[in-house]
């Protein structure tokens, strides 16, 4: 893999007690999405955008910790494009257009229709206060105060994917009905870019 470009991190580590909590008999990541787990669909779409990618898994503490955990694991990496497990919606040509975007930004931020979404990308620069990580926040804080020196690129993109994670089984049903529409139209999404601004 070509470490001049930035590396997936997608995040497995969570307990996904919301899922169960809303009537889920397995891990929400484990739950099946048309003949596939959801976690699946997400590591075909970052296979599929030409990226390198890293899986964290069994990690404990918060999001900050596997994050930390993924950024050390591809320390070698451009940047890091942070892409929780739950959003097997995501196409492989918003993970594309994200770390494209790097290249001109330290820190990359989509969006869908006004929704903040994910993957949030990084730019090497942040390595160490990514690495530096712990607890439930993640890199929110970091986020915001890049923010403060308008360092951050909001970038819109045409996929709901982006926003459309799994944390209950109303999730799970509505994220079903949203890959059948496109199956049923043979939308391509997640590849073209709307606009992007500071």
């Amino acid at each position: 893999m070509d470490t001049a470009m930035p590396a997936v991190l997608i995040l497995a580590a969570g307990a996904g007690s919301r899922f169960r909590a809303s009537g889920g008999t397995v891990h929400k990541l484990d739950a099946p999405l048309d003949g596939r787990a959801v976690l699946e669909h997400v590591l075909d779409a970052a296979t599929a955008s030409g990226l390198r990618w890293h899986l964290v898994r069994n990690v404990h503490g918060g999001m900050g910790d596997s994050i930390a955990a993924g950024v050390l694991a591809a320390a070698d990496a451009s940047g890091w494009l942070i892409l929780p497990g739950d959003l097997p919606l995501v196409a492989p040509g918003s993970l594309r257009l994200v770390a494209q975007a790097l290249s001109a930004s330290q820190v990359v931020v989509p969006h869908w229709r006004g929704q903040r979404g994910h993957p949030v990308g990084f730019a090497s620069v942040h390595g160490n206060a990514l690495a530096a990580l712990r607890g439930d926040a993640g890199a929110a804080a970091l986020v915001q105060a890049q923010r403060a020196l308008n360092a951050v690129l909001d970038l819109e993109l045409d996929d709901e994917g982006i926003i459309a994670d799994v944390d209950t089984t109303e999730d799970l049903a509505r994220v079903h009905a949203i890959l059948k529409q496109r199956q049923t139209s043979g939308t391509d999404t997640g590849t073209g870019e709307q606009h992007g601004k500071h």
